[in-house]
């Protein structure tokens, strides 16, 4: 709705309702985070206050769903679509849209700060974050897997380090750098941190400072880094106007697959230390690269104060999916959200803002690669038989590899197949899977 004031007999605009109530919006994307790493998701081996005390001033979603490994859940963060349809894998296609460009073309300024990972790796002209509907990009492309990254300014490539310890600090620098240049405008800011991931480091001031070991250090500086980040927006005044979502790209590493990563890495010395070193999925079974529970629900905190509720749990069915039309909605641009391909996501304006328990979204389906691995409807979770797109991992858990029911609500850690006891529920779910097989691009 725009005001107008008539001078010399010429409408001028005076005042723009929709873009001076327009939300700004920062995404927070850990990577391997677990659903059990949080202090408040139950992780009594880190302290993690500033995320705790985000969670308190916000509402913590309980049933929040990424996908199972970090490239194809960025891809569907951006597109609100499942990953077979927009790559499969460490790859995006050029023509996708991106929550970015939508954003971008109704006037908001962009940025992407950190890991990238949506293009295969490596510097392609069409699918670098610039290419992509950011203004701003520094960060890696690909992952520290190898004990090193890349770094570029926007697509200019910087220099080449091994220095794992100083990225958590770096990117929350250049992320306040952006928060501090844009104040004025309305923004979209994406924060994709390295860390979790291994080969995981911390800056020498935390190092050893848990006694929980090097998983736990790290995460409590990420915890501090978070918390500068959250102050330089209130330092800025941007405060009640920036919605914020703190989550994870997938549940975290397996033990043992950790160490080996960081054993090939030639950190042969991380490869000692406790038990549960790399990262912990709480009650949830599974981990990275699964579909149980444990490999793609995620923590998931959202805070836009005076609009989500404070000091709130909800376990509505929620997903990385439903970010490209939600915040699309809250933007005023639904109409931007496109109608030639299939959006997997929801708009979940009404879930945030309380005017609704349970949400859009009332299930999910699990996919690995361009596999179907199982489907939820409500509390039910069925897995499906004659998996192929198992990953060789170490501690991998293939469950049965038969058809396999679980009732969420009752036994959130998978333990009971109830299937022989509700086929019915099993028949409905079948169908519903058939339907998501089908469903093409």
């Amino acid at each position: 709705m725009k005001l107008y004031v008539l001078l010399l007999g010429i409408a001028l605009p005076l005042f723009s309702f929709a873009q001076s109530s327009r939300p700004n919006f920062l995404i927070i994307f850990i990577d391997d985070l677990g659903y059990g790493d949080l202090s408040s998701y139950g992780n009594d081996q880190a302290a993690t206050p500033h995320i705790d005390k985000l969670a308190s001033e916000g509402t913590r979603y309980t049933s929040f769903y990424a996908q199972t490994v970090c490239g194809p859940s960025r891809g569907s963060l951006m597109t609100g679509r499942y990953p077979h349809r927009v790559g499969g894998g460490w790859t995006t296609n050029s023509d996708e849209v991106f929550i970015s460009e939508i954003l971008q073309n109704a006037g908001y300024t962009t940025g992407c700060v950190g890991k990238w990972d949506m293009s295969r790796r490596r510097y392609q002209e069409a699918l670098v974050p610039n290419s992509q509907g950011f203004d701003y990009y520094y960060g890696a492309l690909g992952a520290n897997d190898g004990n090193k990254v890349t770094l570029y300014n926007n697509r200019e490539e910087l220099e080449t380090t091994n220095d794992m310890a100083m990225l958590t600090r770096l990117f929350t620098d250049k992320s306040i750098e952006f928060l501090t240049e844009h104040k004025d405008e309305p923004f979209f800011l994406y924060l994709a941190h390295t860390m979790m991931h291994v080969v995981i480091d911390a800056s020498p001031e935390y190092r050893d400072r848990t006694g929980n070991g090097l998983y736990a250090d790290t995460l409590e500086e990420l915890d501090a880094e978070t918390g500068r980040l959250l102050a330089a927006l209130d330092d800025l005044g941007l405060r009640e106007n920036t919605v914020v979502l703190f989550t994870s790209d997938n549940g975290p590493w397996s033990n043992d697959h950790a160490r080996q990563h960081a054993k090939n890495a030639k950190f042969v010395e991380w490869t000692d230390g406790p038990e549960l070193a790399w990262g912990r999925s709480g009650p949830l079974r599974g981990a990275k690269g699964s579909t149980w529970e444990g490999g793609v629900r995620v923590p998931a905190i959202v805070r836009w104060p005076s609009k989500v509720a404070a000091n709130k749990s909800s376990d509505a069915i929620f997903s990385t999916l439903d970010v490209l039309p939600t915040f699309a909605a809250l933007a005023g641009l639904k109409d931007r959200v496109p109608s030639d391909r299939i959006i997997d996501g929801v708009d979940q304006v009404d879930l945030l803002l309380g005017n609704s328990e349970s949400g859009a979204r009332d299930g999910f389906f699990y996919f690995e690669a361009h596999e179907l691995q199982a489907v939820r409807k409500g509390p039910w979770k069925l897995r499906l038989p004659n998996l192929k797109e198992l990953r060789d991992w170490t501690e991998m858990d293939y469950g049965t590899n038969r058809l396999e029911l679980y009732h969420l609500g009752r036994d959130l850690s998978e333990t009971t197949n109830v299937a022989a006891k509700n086929p019915e529920v099993v028949k409905r779910l079948m169908a519903l899977a058939e339907t998501a097989q089908v469903a093409g691009n």
